[in-house]
């Protein structure tokens, strides 16, 4: 789906209109809460060899047993740590999940299930990318991620995020059809935003590329107190905003990155700061947030 605007010579992604925060219709988050919250921990398995990695040290020759075995680390110890510092605080999760891992690590799906975790659909495996599929490829992948999913956990995701946020033209359009309910790739608000496709209409929820421990930590070489601060900073500021219109925020995780002890005692300093506030929260998953929006029919 793609179109040139009158008088304009780019052509768009006619997803969505340009509509910017200060004009849109006010409503609140359930129990006239401002702020709704919820944080992300990626649980994800890949390929050994061939494929797409998320790599501690890049440039390693194969075979890659340094990045192959840190990433290991996230699903035999930094989850099941993250999965323990969540429910201290009484903090809901939301699992962005390789449905591979429910062939390789099926305890710790079960481990996620069980403590009430939302499981979202995050591709096959994180090697992969649909970059590049035919319709009926990807059409198919859509629709054996979610089965894969449902086996394990009795019930079929609502929500998809792409591997490495890599879509296709058509990848809207086929969510929608193959019954995903919303979508974690687009990052350009801070509220829900309805995308088009050709066949109705599916929602995206804000998902954060800089509150994402992958891109700042990895990506960009921020040591674990400054993402922890990042955090403390995004929410105050955000508190502050939503005096004027209700907004989303997110905190993407990753198992093998802030599943580390000294991250992960980075990150309690921020929880530790966000739940001072909970009474005036919601502090839920992106499942709940799009229903509740849904049910607002903005």
């Amino acid at each position: 789906m793609s179109e040139r605007r009158p008088g304009s010579a780019l052509a768009t992604h006619a997803r969505y209109d340009y509509l910017p925060i200060t004009r849109r219709d006010g409503f609140r988050w359930p129990n006239g809460s401002k702020l709704a919250l919820y944080f992300a921990l990626g649980i994800e398995q890949y390929n050994f060899g061939a494929g797409l990695t998320e790599n501690l040290v890049p440039g390693v020759p194969p075979p890659d047993v340094l990045n192959t075995s840190w990433r290991d680390y996230g699903n035999r110890v930094g989850a099941w740590r993250v999965l323990e510092c969540f429910a201290h605080y009484g903090i809901p999760l939301a699992i962005l999940l390789n449905s591979a891992v429910c062939e390789h690590a099926p305890e710790l799906v079960g481990a996620c299930h069980d403590a009430g975790c939302e499981l979202i659909a995050h591709g096959y495996s994180n090697s992969d990318t649909m970059a590049g599929m035919s319709e009926a490829q990807e059409s198919a992948y859509l629709r054996q991620v979610a089965a894969q999913m449902q086996q394990a956990s009795g019930r079929p995701p609502a929500g998809w995020a792409s591997p490495w946020i890599a879509e296709t033209a058509l990848t809207p359009d086929l969510l929608h059809e193959s019954g995903y309910e919303y979508l974690l790739d687009w990052c350009m608000d801070d509220q829900p935003v309805w995308i088009r496709t050709r066949t109705g209409r599916i929602l995206s929820v804000p998902y954060s590329q800089e509150l994402n421990d992958s891109s700042a930590i990895i990506g960009r070489q921020v040591n674990a107190a400054d993402f922890a601060s990042m955090i403390i900073d995004q929410f105050d500021e955000m508190r502050q905003t939503a005096d004027h219109q209700p907004l989303v925020m997110s905190v993407i995780l990753h198992s093998f990155i802030s599943g580390q002890p000294f991250r992960l005692r980075a990150l309690r300093r921020a929880l530790e700061h966000i739940v001072k506030a909970r009474a005036e929260l919601w502090i839920t998953q992106p499942g709940a947030i799009a229903r509740h929006f849904r049910s607002l029919q903005l």
